[in-house]
């Protein structure tokens, strides 16, 4: 190819791996778990950081960073979260232009219902066609390329 930015014979294979996995992977995860759970992957998630964070409550815009979605992806996710009675939105009391987003015990209870289907799933679909030593080695270049990726400038300013 002689490109000056052109992938070398190591590096193409890997990022056409990368690609299949980041697109593959979250609609095989959604295919089963949305009929199970009536959870989207995404919806998870955001319970899940609620769960992990103290009092259950995260800012709006702290939520989007700790799930890698944009401000309006988080927006909509946390609005219909809140129709269904998993999340409730409070105005931020040292912000009142900004909201937090707490996990209800609806929420809760909806999350730990999920779990254990979910890591099911994760260890069909990654952790059984991996070895410990591919968990090990690969684990710190995963935890570094997504590092890189959320210090990059956030393309969502809403």
């Amino acid at each position: 190819m002689g490109e000056p930015y052109a992938l070398d014979p190591d590096e193409a294979p890997f990022w056409r791996s990368l690609m299949r996995i980041t697109t593959a992977l979250p609609r095989a995860l959604e295919d089963q778990f949305l009929p199970e759970t009536g959870l989207a992957i995404t919806d998870y998630g955001v319970l899940v950081a609620l769960s992990e964070a103290p009092d259950h409550l995260l800012r709006i815009s702290a939520l989007a960073a700790t799930t890698g979605l944009s401000l309006s992806r988080i927006s909509r996710v946390v609005d219909d979260l809140t129709r269904r009675g998993l999340v409730e939105k409070r105005k931020c009391a040292e912000d009142g232009r900004a909201s937090n987003a707490v996990l209800t015990d609806a929420g809760l209870t909806r999350l730990e219902a999920a779990y254990p289907g979910h890591l099911a799933r994760a260890r069909a679909s990654v952790f059984d066609h991996l070895s410990a030593e591919d968990i090990r080695t690969a684990g710190p270049v995963l935890a570094r390329l997504a590092a890189a990726l959320d210090a990059a400038p956030p393309t969502d300013d809403c």
